[in-house]
């Protein structure tokens, strides 16, 4: 009999930050433009010329392209799955028909063999028809089984699985569980050995494509025994295993055909033969698997940018107020002018790192990560300025205006449906912390045991003299840099101004970082506010120069360089003062007065302010019991044709 498992873990704060830092890729073998951002250096080198794709990588691209647009005009059919909160049988049919679940996989197995430029590509276009049906593709492919198994499996697991996931099988990625969010250090779901298996039993929670899937990648705790080094493991799981129950679908206020639901574990066998990796590599298989994952979100961010951007053209032109066009009044034309500088740069930043992926000759973890948090981010906003722009109809749902005659502009679901992607693979709060700290990884590595308060004298001394070579050598690069000299990146026209720009503010980005390090010490990881706007300033900075290298790629292949380059100087002078802004919220700002009155609140000294209302919340607790053991409820699972 396998054994019980227990309830998520008592950890300490510290013994959560060792679990996160042990499955962290702690090495840098290649170049990354961001992380030099962050340290100061700007190397327009890693990213211009802007990398192209192969001739043949694009005739297959272009190729799948043109029959998936067929296929979204003709067989998607987005009113009818936010009306029903499902996707058809026959849509998802027909995505395996055309081998859209391949996208990825290589041909030898049975898949289209995309590069991850074109594969973005695809997520943008079926997004924009479908973000339900985007969001199902996406979960199959970017964190689904077949990245894993590309990046970690053996081969006997990938002849086995990979031609079943490019034509017929879909897969889903269950590491949340109802108590476990960003802090798997509590993960209860446990694997136990027993004999030539291992025996799963727990839940998880918000189990994208959970309810339709075919195959599961599982994380679990292996107990460490004598033979097992244990922690926590990778499993691929059949989904119709006896012992596994997909009790509820969950509904969310957006992406309603999404197949997400909560799954329960209870003594279920799997082979040692399906496990991914060695024991205890669970959490670095799913940060590894997410460096590149995490683009599919930003992709279909980009694609609803340009969605915006062509209802915003198209009803502001023809909108009237006081004798002439929307558009043509100050107020909605600089909410236009945003939506179409930030597309321009949102669709950049995806481009630029999905190419830097496919060459892999840079290390992109902290790129993919800025652009899921920018793209996600400014998304969000693109579309609420876009409901602002429609007014009354951008509140109205799509069925209601064609009932009563007019255009059915969904501008109000894809408002619900991008906010989700503030939280998807990593909430914007995360994402901070976990770019802020690979941001600061070189100080960390050289100073890190002088800030450690468990760290002996002994080292804390060799640390110092560490600490002490780095900084000498690195210290004066930041006083001056190309960014002050009046010729440099001439060769990028109007737009060399913002690269100058761009290199000195990463100067005084290093230097404000080390700064705070070197008062706070310590304590620099509980400045979470100061660390996020450390973070949205690399950001924006990282945005600039996609753009511009962008802009300077399309003035030199397309008949679109005047445009392009219009674009990146409006994107590059909006982001410019809101980079000012962070900057002057580094230092000026209400953090301290916001901990007093946070403690004020949970202490209940403010509760007299919500006197004076009801609540219509129903009754139950916070978080939901579960406790492993057998399922007392119907299994939801549905096996799609």
């Amino acid at each position: 009999m396998s054994a019980p498992a227990k309830q998520p873990p008592k950890v300490t704060e510290r013994e959560a930050r060792q679990t996160a830092e042990a499955a962290r890729e702690q090495d840098w073998h290649k170049p990354s433009f961001a992380k030099e951002l962050f340290l100061g250096r700007f190397r327009l080198d890693l990213v211009h010329p802007h990398p192209l794709p192969a001739d043949e990588d694009v005739r297959r691209g272009e190729a799948f392209l043109a029959t998936l647009r067929t296929f979204c005009e003709t067989r998607i059919d987005s009113a009818r799955i936010e009306r029903e909160a499902r996707i058809p049988d026959e849509t998802i049919t027909g995505l395996k028909e055309i081998g859209a679940l391949g996208m990825k996989i290589d041909p030898k197995y049975g898949g289209l063999g995309l590069t991850q430029l074109y594969y973005n590509r695809a997520l943008a276009l079926v997004g924009s028809a479908s973000p339900a049906v985007g969001a199902l593709l996406s979960a199959h492919q970017s964190i689904g089984v077949p990245q894993p198994l590309k990046l970690f499996g053996t081969q006997e697991q990938k002849d086995a699985f990979l031609p079943r996931l490019a034509r017929t099988d879909l897969s889903a990625f269950l590491l949340t569980e109802p108590d476990v969010g960003s802090d798997p250090a509590r993960l209860a779901t446990t694997a136990v050995p027993e004999g030539d298996d291992y025996v799963l039993d727990g839940v998880k929670l918000w189990t994208t494509n959970g309810v339709v899937a075919d195959l599961l990648v599982v994380m679990a705790r292996v107990p460490a025994s004598e033979g097992h080094k244990g922690g926590i493991t990778a499993f691929v799981v059949e989904a119709d295993s006896p012992g596994i129950t997909v009790e509820h679908r969950n509904s969310f206020m957006g992406l309603r055909g999404l197949e997400n639901g909560l799954t329960r574990f209870h003594g279920v066998r799997v082979p040692a033969g399906h496990r991914i990796g060695p024991e205890g590599s669970g959490l670095k298989i799913a940060l590894t698997t997410l460096n590149t994952g995490r683009l599919s979100l930003p992709a279909t961010c980009a694609g609803a940018g340009k969605w915006c951007l062509k209802i915003a053209r198209e009803w502001a032109g023809v909108r009237e107020q006081w004798g002439r066009p929307v558009a043509r009044h100050e107020a909605v034309g600089t909410k236009i002018s945003f939506i179409a500088a930030t597309t321009f740069a949102l669709e950049a930043v995806v481009d630029l790192a999905s190419q830097m992926a496919d060459e892999d000759r840079n290390d992109i973890r902290i790129e993919a990560a800025l652009a899921k948090l920018y793209g996600s981010e400014m998304a969000w906003l693109i579309a609420d300025e876009l409901v602002q722009i429609r007014g009354g109809r951008g509140y109205e749902t799509a069925d209601s205006l064609a009932a009563r005659g007019e255009r059915a502009v969904p501008a109000e679901q894809v408002l619900r449906d991008l906010r989700i992607n503030r939280i998807f693979e990593g909430s914007t709060e995360i994402m901070h912390l976990l770019i802020a700290r690979e941001a600061v990884d070189a100080h960390l590595s050289v100073a890190g045991d002088l800030i450690d308060p468990d760290t002996s004298l002994a080292d804390k001394a060799k640390a110092g003299a560490r600490a002490g070579g780095f900084y000498a050598r690195w210290l004066p690069g930041l006083v001056a840099g190309p960014g002050q000299l009046p010729g440099a990146y001439g060769e990028f026209g109007d737009l060399a101004g913002h690269l100058r720009y761009v290199e000195r503010t990463s100067r005084k980005l290093a230097r404000s970082t080390f700064y705070a390090m070197s008062r706070w010490q310590g304590r620099m990881e509980l400045k979470q506010a100061f660390l996020g706007r450390i973070v949205d300033i690399g950001a924006e900075l990282f945005a600039m120069s996609a753009a511009c290298v962008r802009a300077e790629l399309l003035r030199t292949t397309t008949d679109h360089g005047r445009e392009a380059h219009q674009l990146a100087d409006a994107f590059c002078r909006q982001a410019r003062l809101r980079i000012e802004e962070l900057f002057g919220r580094l230092w000026s700002n209400t953090d301290d007065l916001d901990r007093k009155v946070v403690d004020g609140v949970l202490s209940g000294a403010y509760a007299w302010l919500e006197a004076g209302i009801v609540d219509p919340s129903g009754e139950g607790p916070w978080i939901a019991d579960a406790t492993p053991g057998p399922s007392t409820e119907p299994d939801l699972h549905r096996r799609l044709p």
